[in-house]
């Protein structure tokens, strides 16, 4: 990428506005020098850099940059032994305190950035270089009284002796000595304390002349009294100016051992900085991350001159894909040198890692070298034509191609003979087709039209002009020629008829027929681009309008979801709390099992069962208790099922007087309204009818009935646990002391949560695996509590 090619494409102009959006000399320093690579790994970090910061940006923040100087010239002072002065070190204190903020903000938002953070580990701010210039250097940028304790002492005594050196200066202005001076004023000359007298009063006052007015009328006189107070002042100032320079050298000295830190620092933060005016600036030009390709090509969609701004006419352009070489043909003015210049940014910027003001799906190819050939650069030093000038710049660059280049060459053959013109721009043009280069060539000659059907991967392009209005549309039509619309440009500016008829009649009848043709050609591609633009604005509003329904109903779906999750975790919380009531309720079971005395099991039992109701009623709040038409002729021995508690159990005796029977249900025996009951069929085995010892003797049943292992295999979790808790209730109930619980290996998520159920079960004195004749690691053993 020679100079000549960046100053004829005015790459000066991209690096001014990328260097304007920089925060620090560091970042704009890094921001004029930049320059593209041809290197695709380089490009691809470079481009990474851009994305990064931009995406940063967009989400509404912005990189903490302010306090941050270029201390690189204190640097090399400070490490010589040169002493930095207050204001210096307070730019070290700002710059060590930024350091550290842009360090924590992109620690923040490091999963946003993977490419700059790895810039973080450079940064170095040693917070204690930076509380020393803290307490030494005040906000003033002077050196603070408790810099030091001498320092301090020094101060003090100063500020002691100008108060009594100025008590005694007031009795001269407020005394009979007031008549001799000149204004009532203490002031200053030569650091000492003195007062204006005027001339004629000289020997009034006895003392040290130090100056005289301009007019010569009055003296500035030390008065002998205070000549030794402002001796002393003097020195006190001589002991304060070493102890601030030995202060400053101290701080200097500190600030030379951070050195190379701070210079790693001071890089990085260029870096940062640099990368966030480049996604400053791609989002100031609305461009896009082109998809970069190690293979010499440009497929740009909807490309934009980025120096023309918002009005700058989007084109189409492609070069490398389905042809190597582009001819371009059309009227003057119409965009042929805009586009050639775009084309030639976009590869540049490109490889320079900015992005570039185009469409989504914009490509953009990996080119060693960038020649162009636009302007008239005559030169008349050197007696060159326009033509010569042309052709030195044209040798020159077949000269210099060496491997994968990109040629961009205005008016190709121009500024003489136009046979031998046409003539020389279709060599030229087969030359570098044959040397592997990517060439685009504006041009006037219908020759190179022809040339470019003739020739494998050679394509013929040209600029829109629209003929109603006189004006280039700056659209480029790829695939169509260019017409010069000569005839009919000069018919609608007044040119008669007659010439023009006239005129068509010197042309060749295959002149004719071919410019009829672009003209047929150019109308059918301008009727397809209009189409293609209602298409594409009609997508965009499509595309408006699903973003419009995504943001009004698509989180529809998402809120449903979370009012299940909701859901599910209130029924779970109801869950763990109906499991914790039932095993409180089980232990008084157990309790009224093993007492003595019939009332106090009783008493236990009647507790239990208003505690499991309260449980049921906590738990099912609005389940309806349906109280229809009580069920008649019930006699002991019936089933029937307790709507309030939804449980069957067999009735134990007949109705009394006040339409209650006595059920038993389960090892429960409850008095219930005749209101309250619903026949059953009766089970297959009926449960036998218990008497008053009837909780101890089902207990023994069940123990007798039960297996002592339970097996949870193939079970989803949620099931296996609501399986696991069912049996427990049973083998505690039975008296069980050891229960072996069959989960298999699998992947391990089922043993992990049996083990967590159990552990946190109140009745569960332990577990443990069980031994290779128990089933090994795929059986879990609980012992449970007496």
């Amino acid at each position: 990428m020679d100079d000549r090619t960046l100053r004829t494409l005015e790459w000066s102009k991209i690096l001014d506005r990328l260097s304007e959006r920089a925060h620090t000399r560091m970042g704009k320093e890094l921001a004029t020098a930049l320059r593209p690579s041809t290197n695709y790994l380089d490009v691809l970090a470079a481009q990474q850099e851009t994305s990064e910061a931009r995406r940063v940006m967009n989400a509404g923040r912005s990189f903490p940059l302010g306090g941050l100087h270029d201390l690189r010239p204190l640097i090399k002072r400070a490490v010589i032994g040169g002493i930095l002065e207050p204001n210096e070190l307070l730019d070290v204190m700002d710059t060590i305190s930024s350091a550290r903020r842009l360090h924590k903000f992109l620690a923040d938002v490091e999963e946003e950035i993977p490419h700059l953070l790895t810039l973080t580990t450079l940064i170095h701010a040693p917070g204690h270089l930076e509380a020393e210039i803290r307490s030494a250097i005040t906000d003033a940028g002077e050196v603070a009284d408790d810099a030091s304790p001498l320092l301090g002492q020094v101060r003090r005594a100063q500020r002691t002796y100008q108060g009594r050196i100025k008590e005694k200066l007031d009795s001269y202005l407020r005394g009979p000595s007031a008549k001799y001076l000149m204004e009532p004023i203490i002031t200053i000359r030569d650091d000492r304390y003195v007062i204006p007298v005027k001339i004629e009063y000289r020997s009034q006052i006895p003392g040290i002349v130090h100056d005289q007015s301009g007019s010569g009328s009055t003296l500035f006189i030390e008065p002998m009294p205070i000549v030794e107070m402002n001796n002393e002042l003097k020195e006190l100032a001589l002991k304060e100016r070493q102890e601030i320079a030995r202060i400053l050298q101290r701080l200097s000295g500190l600030f030379a051992q951070e050195a190379e830190g701070l210079l790693r620092t001071l890089d990085s933060v260029a870096q940062i900085d640099f990368a966030a005016a480049k996604g400053r600036l791609a989002m100031d030009l609305d461009c896009v991350a082109p998809e970069i390709e190690e293979e010499p090509l440009l497929a740009i969609k909807r490309g934009r001159h980025p120096l023309l701004g918002p009005g700058a006419i989007p084109s189409d352009v492609n070069l490398g894909v389905n042809f190597d070489t582009l001819v371009i043909t059309g009227p003057n003015t119409g965009g042929k040198t805009v586009t050639l210049k775009m084309m030639g940014l976009f590869v540049i910027m490109a490889q320079s890692g900015l992005q570039v003001p185009a469409g989504y799906g914009t490509r953009m190819g990996i080119f060693d070298q960038v020649f162009t050939d636009i302007g008239d650069e005559q030169s008349i030093e050197q007696s060159l034509s326009t033509f010569s000038s042309h052709m030195t710049n044209i040798v020159r660059i077949l000269g210099e191609i060496d491997g994968r280049a990109l040629v961009m060459v205005d008016e190709l053959g121009a500024g003489t003979d136009p046979n031998e013109g046409a003539a020389l721009a279709m060599s030229i043009l087969e030359h570098l087709h044959a040397r592997g280069a990517k060439t685009v060539a504006t041009t006037h000659y219908s020759e190179l039209k022809s040339f470019a059907y003739t020739r494998a991967r050679v394509e013929n392009a040209s600029v829109e002009f629209d003929v109603e209005t006189l004006r280039p549309t700056y659209r480029l039509l790829i695939g169509v020629p260019g017409s010069s619309n000569a005839f009919e440009i000069s018919k609608r500016i007044g040119l008669p008829s007659l010439i023009v008829d006239r005129a068509r009649r010197f042309l060749t009848q295959d002149q004719e027929r071919v410019e009829d043709m672009i003209a047929q050609i150019h109308a059918t591609k301008s009727a397809l681009e209009r189409e293609k633009e209602d298409a594409h604005r009609i997508k965009a509003e499509a595309q408006k309008l699903k973003s419009e329904y995504e943001r009004r109903f698509g989180g529809a779906e998402q809120r449903a979801t979370e009012i299940v999750e909701k859901a599910k975790l209130q029924a779970q919380q109801l869950l763990t709390s109906a499991r914790r009531e039932s095993e409180a309720i089980i232990d008084e079971l157990k309790a009224a099992r093993k007492a003595e005395r019939e009332a106090e099991r009783m008493g236990a039992i009647q507790s239990a069962r208003g505690r499991l109701k309260a449980a049921r009623e906590s738990i099912l709040p609005n389940t309806p208790r349906r109280k229809g038409e009580a069920p008649t002729g019930l006699k002991p021995g019936d089933a029937v099922r307790i709507l309030s508690l939804n449980q069957t159990g067999q009735v134990l005796s007949e109705p009394d007087a006040s339409g209650s029977v006595m059920v038993q249900a389960g090892i429960l025996r409850v008095t219930v309204p005749l209101t309250d009951l619903e026949r059953v069929d009766a089970p297959e085995a009926p449960a036998k009818v218990v008497n008053k010892s009837s909780g101890r003797s089902m207990a023994v049943q069940k123990a007798k009935t039960m297996t002592t292992e339970v097996d949870l295999r193939g079970l989803m979790v949620e099931e296996a646990l609501d399986k696991l808790d069912k049996y427990l209730d049973d083998a505690i109930l039975g008296g069980i002391p050891q229960v072996r619980i069959i989960h298999g290996k699998g992947t391990g998520a089922l043993r992990k949560a049996v083990q967590e159920y159990l552990k946190g079960h109140r009745q569960i004195a332990s577990q443990r695996f069980g031994v290779p004749g128990e089933g090994g690691d795929g059986v879990t053993v609980a012992m449970i509590r007496d």
